[in-house]
């Protein structure tokens, strides 16, 4: 677990269903209602047809390395202690246009710290897993597929 980590808001009414779904395992996007368009990060409108009506709909969590970086220093002290690690932007498997980004993972449960550049790729295989950080943040994570 990470002290004293920088946690996002999870009581927006534009992601709160998006974090309700993390706490409980399971990645969900937001869709359009009217033309079915996927989207993240939430928004409260459509950009491809503008209809602020919207749904969230689970995903399966599975998708390719797109990019990634390792951070190093100065990172704000509470990342500090986790280095080597690498956050990857990762594209699902349902739309090369919906992109998470995250800490990436050597196995499900597994720790941030330990993973090193030479242990990603881009195109890599990855599923998703989650970390709770506090009762009312769990953030997406990516494990590496073998």
């Amino acid at each position: 677990m990470i002290e004293n980590i920088p946690l996002p808001a999870t009581d927006d009414p534009v992601d709160a269903t998006f974090w309700a779904g993390t706490r409980c395992g399971e990645l969900r996007i937001q869709t359009c209602q009217q033309c079915d368009q996927m989207r993240f990060p939430p928004r409260p409108m459509c950009p491809s047809c503008q209809s602020q009506e919207s749904y969230w709909q689970p995903v399966s969590g599975r998708g390719r390395v797109w990019s990634f970086a390792v951070p190093s220093s100065p990172l704000l002290p509470a990342f500090e202690k986790l280095t080597p690690y690498v956050v990857a932007l990762v594209e699902l498997e349902e739309s090369p246009t919906l992109r998470l980004i995250g800490p990436v993972l050597h196995s499900v449960g597994g720790e941030v710290s330990g993973v090193e550049a030479k242990d990603v790729r881009i195109g890599a295989e990855v599923t998703v897993d989650f970390k709770r950080y506090s009762d009312d943040v769990a953030m997406p994570c990516w494990v590496l597929g073998k």
